[in-house]
């Protein structure tokens, strides 16, 4: 599927964007070219000296910013597919600075949009957030409306063969400006350890397990889905005890914008949504319409998932032991040295 094909990753210079850079490039051979489009100039040059010559060949840095129509689409000329990355992130940010989270999370992915319906890119992967679900903050009611927009997306395509599709998950364990780096740095430079508050729970996939899901996704979007996967969730306070038993702990309350427990399906998108063994696909409500149940006839109504049904951080099943998440902070500490 992507033998001389080339792939265009918006905010490319993230944690995800680069993994996934590396892995495409190491496991997909036969790949055209990979484009980083993002807006940080020397975070695309701090990031092109990790790759050798020959991948160099084949990498291309284009700077740009997703809220610019014009740029956007002089970059997605002769692309095939895009990884949607590129978003405003931080909860407690977006409290206080929603125009720009608006013009970033939202009006940039209608820029992607249009950029791609007029181009020849065949497939977007648009990538979400557990906050999206069910959204109690400013940044996840714009992934929300992210996340429709990009859904919506395929009714736009008329007879042309382009897939829209959404991809939704947890926190990476250890990614920029996540909770992992922040306690790391507070367990070096400070006499306690910041929580929130001792209940909270958080989903987590690693970033090897990310960078799969996604690849993943884009060989399996039909377009209009939300792709879930099955992952752990893990206790901050067993986060904290796992970086140091010893420390003392500070609850500081919750943050503006902060759930105690996130969600990644919804007791509403449950009418819609099938359990295809080791992820979730959210269908759209318009599912009754001929044409969607014409397109999505590949999936089973024996694997729809029960009414009322809905996915969280705190009720599921699989939770991460201390002794796995040790195992994960010392991987993010090798990755990172």
């Amino acid at each position: 599927m992507l033998n001389n094909k080339i792939i265009l990753i918006t905010g490319g210079t993230g944690s995800l964007g680069k993994k996934l850079t590396h892995y495409l490039l190491k496991n997909f051979t036969q790949i055209k070219r990979v484009i980083i489009f993002s807006r940080d100039e020397l975070k695309q040059y701090e990031m092109s000296l990790q790759f050798s010559k020959t991948d160099l060949k084949k990498l291309r840095f284009f700077l740009g910013d997703i809220r610019d129509l014009s740029r956007v689409t002089y970059a997605f000329k002769n692309v095939d597919y895009v990884i949607h990355a590129a978003a405003l992130k931080q909860v407690n940010t977006a409290e206080y600075n929603p125009f720009e989270f608006i013009k970033t999370n939202i009006l940039g992915s209608q820029n992607i949009i249009e950029a791609a319906l007029n181009s020849k890119v065949s497939k977007v992967m648009a990538l979400s957030t557990d906050k999206a679900a069910a959204p109690i903050n400013l940044y996840g009611a714009s992934k929300l409306c992210s996340d429709k927009l990009f859904t919506a997306a395929n009714n736009y395509i008329g007879s042309e063969k382009k897939v829209f599709s959404v991809i939704r998950y947890g926190n990476v364990f250890g990614s920029r400006g996540s909770i992992v780096p922040t306690f790391i740095n507070y367990n070096l430079n400070s006499k306690y350890l910041p929580l929130t508050d001792p209940k909270m729970t958080r989903f987590s996939l690693s970033i090897d397990e990310a960078v799969k899901f996604v690849i993943k996704c884009l060989f399996k979007g039909i377009g209009g889905e939300i792709f879930v996967p099955k992952i752990k969730s893990y206790k901050l306070i067993d986060l904290a005890k796992s970086l140091n038993k010893n420390k003392k702990i500070k609850i500081i309350g919750v943050r503006p914008g902060e759930k105690i427990h996130e969600e990644l399906i919804t007791r509403g998108d449950s009418s819609t949504t099938y359990d295809q063994g080791d992820y979730y696909v959210i269908l759209p409500p318009q599912l009754e319409q001929k044409y969607y149940k014409k397109k999505y006839k590949i999936f089973n109504k024996k694997n729809k998932v029960p009414s009322n049904f809905n996915y969280n951080s705190f009720n599921n099943k699989k939770f991460l032991s201390i002794s796995e998440i040790k195992k994960q902070i010392e991987i993010f500490k090798e990755n990172n040295e």
